[in-house]
């Protein structure tokens, strides 16, 4: 692997090196889409947000002041654009819910949970994980995904979600508290 700094890519990238940015997608992308993934449930959404986030990171590129590591400034691109996303699919849905109402049009349900092989391709556990991640709150999921996945560190996550320490250590706690009490009840079933 390239031992080239983040700073020295950027500064390259930033003086019109397309290669020098390569080489940062190359270093981060399988790191930012497993966290997105593990986020918002959905491989294919976790490479389309991915995938967003570097194209608005290459044109944002010059506003990065290096406060902090280049992937975290990456990941809070990555969120807000999951975000907007998230924000237009809620749009789309309340539309589609007119349509099926008004003219019999019924959408097909792409949720990979009800895919006919998904217990199949997963084990008990590792599906109850993700059951149980999926149902926490947006509040709790993200700092819980960012600490014990991704390893961000309480710093890192308060400058990402900005928000205060004390807001991290209480929702990481409440997460965890959230995930043991629901992995239990699924597991128990």
């Amino acid at each position: 692997m390239d031992r080239t700094s983040d700073a020295s890519l950027i500064q390259e990238s930033l003086e019109g090196d397309s290669a020098a940015f390569d080489q940062l997608v190359l270093r981060y992308q399988q790191r930012l889409v497993h966290s997105l993934e593990h986020s918002y449930g959905s491989r294919e959404d976790a490479l389309d947000i991915a995938q967003q986030a570097f194209v608005l990171a290459w044109r944002k590129l010059s506003t990065f002041r290096g406060d902090s590591s280049f992937y975290s400034w990456l990941y809070r691109i990555a969120r807000n654009a999951a975000a907007t996303r998230r924000r237009k699919k809620r749009v789309q849905s309340g539309s589609l819910e007119q349509l099926a109402d008004t003219g019999g049009f019924h959408p097909v349900d792409d949720n990979d949970s009800t895919a006919p092989g998904h217990r199949l391709e997963q084990s008990e556990d590792v599906a109850a994980v993700r059951t149980a991640l999926q149902q926490l709150a947006e509040d709790f999921r993200a700092p819980l995904v960012m600490k014990e996945i991704d390893g961000f560190s309480y710093e890192e996550i308060s400058q990402i979600l900005n928000i205060p320490m004390g807001t991290v250590r209480s929702r990481l706690f409440r997460a965890r508290q959230e995930m043991a009490e629901r992995l239990t009840r699924l597991l128990s079933d």
